[in-house]
């Protein structure tokens, strides 16, 4: 789990990426603040797509630590005794960080949105697109057009 930069309307906003041991990209969450409320949102919201994790890694962020440690909390208050096991390393998630650099190529030519909105629905092309590249989703048909299409359709 890690957050990169990208600005709009001259400021900066967070785009929170979770990446797998594979690196697949498993969720993304476009945000104005980087504080502990975004965090929860963005990791509540990551468990409930993709289910429980056993080791998560995060960089030295205290706002991840206290996003984190809060949805635990959050699960054990619902009686779903969650053993999530956070890894804090600033080397350690070195594949988010080379997978930025994707994203990070197609939005450097953009030199910024107009609007949040905007933003939001470019960053959400670009990781299905992404996505698409990294062969995350079975499908019979092999053209990237019509994987595009189911996605979105």
């Amino acid at each position: 789990m890690d957050e990169t930069y990208i600005k709009v309307k001259g400021n900066w906003v967070y785009l929170y990426r979770v990446v797998d041991k594979h690196c697949k990209t498993l969720d993304f969450m476009l945000s104005q603040r980087r504080n502990k409320p975004a965090d929860t949102k963005f990791f509540a919201r990551m468990l409930e797509v993709n289910g429980l994790t056993r080791k998560n890694v995060i960089d030295k962020s205290g706002a991840n630590a206290a996003g984190i440690r809060e949805v635990i909390n959050i699960l054990n208050r619902f009686g779903c005794p969650a053993k999530i096991q956070t890894v804090r390393s600033k080397y350690m998630n070195n594949l988010i960080e080379q997978d930025h650099r994707f994203i990070k190529r197609r939005v450097r030519h953009l030199c910024g949105f107009k609007s949040f909105k905007s933003a939001l629905a470019t960053m959400d092309g670009i990781e299905v697109a992404n996505m698409i590249w990294k062969k995350q989703f079975s499908s019979e048909t092999t053209s990237g057009y019509r994987m595009f299409a189911e996605i979105v359709g």
